[in-house]
């Protein structure tokens, strides 16, 4: 895509959903980032489930601590990985207490050095919570980046500085909340439903579906080898 289908790329987006958040629930900016944390290789539904109980009673890292690893798995124990993350949550928890008086750093550097926390993490809670323009580059995100020509790379981090350099004002913020929810209800990894994408025209697929029912020209393409071999350790 050039600069001009790329603009109008995202103001399509933006005029279908002008205000567009995370569909993860959560009420301050220590709950953001548990929620997550917990979402690494789950989905937002399922974390949510989860999370609805927790944070009545969780607000702050010292009431994690309080609740203690065993309580916590009480209530996580329907996600993906439920031990590793709430080791993880309560290492965390201890490090925001004992490092940054029980507040969560607007700083990804900080942010990275927390248990259970990667570059994508920290991305997402530094654009939800503090409105940078950070680009949390999830399967969807690198589906719809490299599927569509708007941002291709064989890694997450090679689609995120990407989008770092084409994504233009005044779309930055809302960016890659736009391209997850684009990826996860229309540009599907199976059967993207092209008939009903507002970009479709703007898209360099091959492959599309242009009729409910038909099946693609070329088989989609989810995730690049060489991003399953790059898959990080830490979301």
């Amino acid at each position: 895509m050039n600069k001009d289908q790329i603009f109008e790329f995202f103001r399509r987006l933006a005029e279908t959903n002008p205000s567009p958040e995370t569909e993860l629930e959560y009420g301050n900016v220590y709950q953001l980032l548990v929620a997550v944390t917990l979402s690494a290789q789950a989905t937002d539904v399922g974390v949510n489930k989860a999370t609805r109980a927790l944070f009545a009673k969780v607000k702050t890292p010292a009431e994690m601590l309080e609740l203690g690893e065993e309580g916590l798995k009480q209530h996580i124990k329907t996600i993906g990985l439920f031990n590793s993350k709430a080791k993880n949550v309560i290492a965390m928890a201890e490090i925001l207490v004992r490092e940054h008086g029980g507040e969560v750093p607007a700083d990804r550097d900080l942010l990275t050095a927390l248990p259970g926390v990667g570059r994508k993490t920290a991305n997402v809670v530094l654009n939800c919570a503090f409105g940078a323009e950070t680009f949390a580059v999830d399967t969807h995100i690198f589906r719809v980046g490299n599927r569509t020509g708007l941002a291709k790379g064989k890694t997450p981090l090679a689609v995120e500085k990407q989008l770092e350099k084409k994504v233009p004002q005044p779309f930055r913020v809302g960016s890659h909340h736009w391209m997850i929810l684009h990826g996860r209800y229309v540009c599907k990894a199976r059967s993207p439903e092209c008939w009903r994408c507002e970009v479709v025209d703007l898209c360099g697929f091959r492959g599309k579906i242009l009729e409910k029912g038909a099946k693609p020209a070329t088989k989609p393409a989810t995730r690049g080898a060489g991003a399953r071999k790059a898959k990080e350790k830490k979301a």
